[in-house]
């Protein structure tokens, strides 16, 4: 339970169809409902299945039994040795701006470090970028391009943070 009341915790199947709620939403707020993001990714509607894979892992937000965000790792293919992504980071939007973001991806590096990584990369949009600007403040840096094979043609920004 973070301070704010919020639950941090595993993913659950039953969490796929808010989560994917959830992360189409955002994008449709900022613009970026287009092919080449989650917003069209097929696996945004199984991300409980997703995360089954071995190196992965999903962490979900809930305040008072509703899904709010989430965020997770994941070991995406093409990566350096070592290096996961850092995936799926999204939260509703009442709830952005309070510190979970950034709580969600701490979280995120514990587990990361945990499971043997030590890189994490990012796919991101220009147009959020309140959460570039995050990512920055926790440490992630800007590539010239893109690093593995997320099947996310339409992020043109891409970050890497050693753990």
């Amino acid at each position: 339970m973070t301070e704010k009341g919020v639950l941090i915790r595993p993913i659950k199947k039953e969490d796929n169809v808010e989560l994917a709620k959830v992360m189409r939403t955002s994008l449709e707020e900022f613009g970026e409902a287009k092919p080449g993001t989650v917003y069209t990714d097929p696996t945004t509607d199984r991300l409980y299945e997703l995360f089954r894979e071995q190196g992965s892992y999903y962490f979900v937000a809930e305040d008072k039994g509703q899904v709010i965000g989430g965020c997770g790792i994941y070991p995406t293919k093409g990566l350096p040795v070592k290096y996961a992504e850092l995936v799926k980071l999204y939260l509703r939007s009442s709830y952005r701006g309070k510190g979970l973001g950034k709580e969600l991806m701490l979280k995120c590096f514990e587990k990361a470090r945990e499971l043997g990584y030590s890189h994490l990369y990012l796919e991101s949009i220009p147009a959020l970028n309140k959460a570039v600007h995050l990512y920055e403040k926790v440490g992630f840096e800007k590539l010239g391009h893109r690093l593995g094979d997320s099947g996310h043609f339409s992020c043109d920004l891409w970050m890497i943070k050693e753990l």
